[in-house]
């Protein structure tokens, strides 16, 4: 395989850096950082949604007849990579755009993609996905929400937990059981929920982080239109499986947050001081980074396993499984080696007059959040084992 990118990617990556540079928001102000919140990092995300809406940039492999640009997915990869670099936010309704809307693009009524995809790419409409329960967390086939058909109505019954901007969404594609008398992977479905309904209540969880991005969702006979029955009454699973592939392929693409944790990283070390000299200078120091070094170009080269997959027209499969397990938990292994090298200060809140540059509390804590979203790394592995190594189930 040739992993040199062509003289036109190499043109079009130019044009990705000479917008992103033009365009990038500004750094926070002092007064911003004073007041740094949630809500003032989602207005701010949001305007810069629009700008990169706006420029074309947003939903760049949707096909054009849905508001995309119609991309390759190197061209994809190739803006990530820009965005990377400059360690800038990809915008809002993340979810949306690499699960939602693909899983209607493929599941949904031509109505339902008139509807619903171009007020997922400009973000008028944000999105969140109805799948883990307190009592079904990996283990999603054992979902029990409920939505009973009644003549051109669901009714819908139940809860949903870790549900990620729930208390910003508009709709929630929400898996739920159809039939009780099915195998339980046979009687789900999968439905398009109005957030606003009567019936519908978000409670926000707050995390170890110290942010509230989680949420529970409690429906209490919740009327959900007939009409808005995502893919086959009771073949739910397979929307959920797809949805998923979507997910996982989205978030090891997007946590390209390796190559810019590396990087940090290597400046982290060069500004540290251990034993009176620069830690960057010490064997141990320079010997891990390396290996992080190793991890994430191994990475991204495995990554071009489900690229190429996508080049040639295929849904994500099992392997995008690799690449959200070892994004996640490479990011975790650096940024628990990031603490170590700031020692007590790695404690410090980003509010605080002594923190380091870099966040690394709040990224240290995020980054075991990630091991957990998108299914939990256990998961992962079973589905490497099963699916790709073929190995038994144990």
């Amino acid at each position: 395989m040739d992993f040199n990118y062509s003289p036109e990617q190499e043109a079009y990556r130019q044009q990705v850096r000479a917008w992103l540079e033009a365009n990038q928001p500004p750094p926070l102000t002092a007064e911003e950082r004073e007041r740094i919140s949630e809500d003032l990092l989602w207005e701010r995300n949001k305007r810069w949604h629009r700008k990169l809406y706006e420029g074309g940039w947003v939903g760049l492999s949707w096909p054009k007849e849905y508001g995309g640009r119609g991309a390759t997915f190197v061209e994809q990869l190739i803006f990530q990579q820009e965005l990377a670099r400059l360690n800038l936010p990809i915008g809002i309704n993340v979810l949306g755009i690499i699960m939602n809307g693909p899983a209607i693009m493929q599941w949904g009524t031509e109505e339902q993609k008139q509807r619903y995809l171009q007020p997922i790419l400009r973000a008028d409409e944000i999105w969140c996905e109805g799948m883990s329960e307190p009592g079904a967390g990996s283990d999603l086939a054992a979902i029990q929400t409920r939505a009973e058909l009644h003549g051109d109505e669901f009714i819908v019954n139940g809860q949903k937990v870790w549900t990620t901007v729930a208390h910003r969404a508009d709709f929630c594609q929400l898996f739920v059981r159809t039939d009780t008398e099915a195998p339980k992977h046979k009687g789900l479905s999968a439905l398009i929920v109005d957030m606003h309904s009567p019936g519908v209540t978000v409670k926000p969880l707050r995390q170890i982080t110290g942010d509230a991005e989680f949420n529970e969702i409690y429906f209490d006979d919740v009327r959900v239109p007939k009409k808005n029955l995502l893919g086959p009454l009771n073949g739910g699973w397979q929307v959920l499986v797809a949805t998923l592939m979507h997910e996982r392929f989205g978030i090891s693409e997007t946590v390209a947050g390796s190559d810019v944790i590396l990087t940090q990283l290597v400046e982290l070390a060069k500004s540290t001081v251990i034993d009176h000299a620069s830690a960057a200078q010490d064997p141990a120091v320079r010997q891990q980074i390396a290996q992080f070094a190793i991890e994430a170009t191994a990475k991204k080269y495995n990554g071009l396993r489900s690229l190429t997959r996508r080049l040639k027209g295929l849904p994500p499969g099992a392997e995008s499984s690799i690449g959200k397990l070892v994004s996640t938990e490479l990011s975790q292994k650096m940024t628990r080696f990031a603490a170590r090298l700031l020692g007590p200060f790695a404690t410090l809140e980003r509010h605080s007059h002594f923190a380091p540059e870099g966040d690394w509390m709040r990224r240290m804590l995020w980054a075991e959040a990630l091991t957990i979203a998108g299914g939990t790394s256990a998961v992962q592995k079973n589905m490497i084992g099963e699916r790709i190594l073929q190995l038994p189930k144990g």
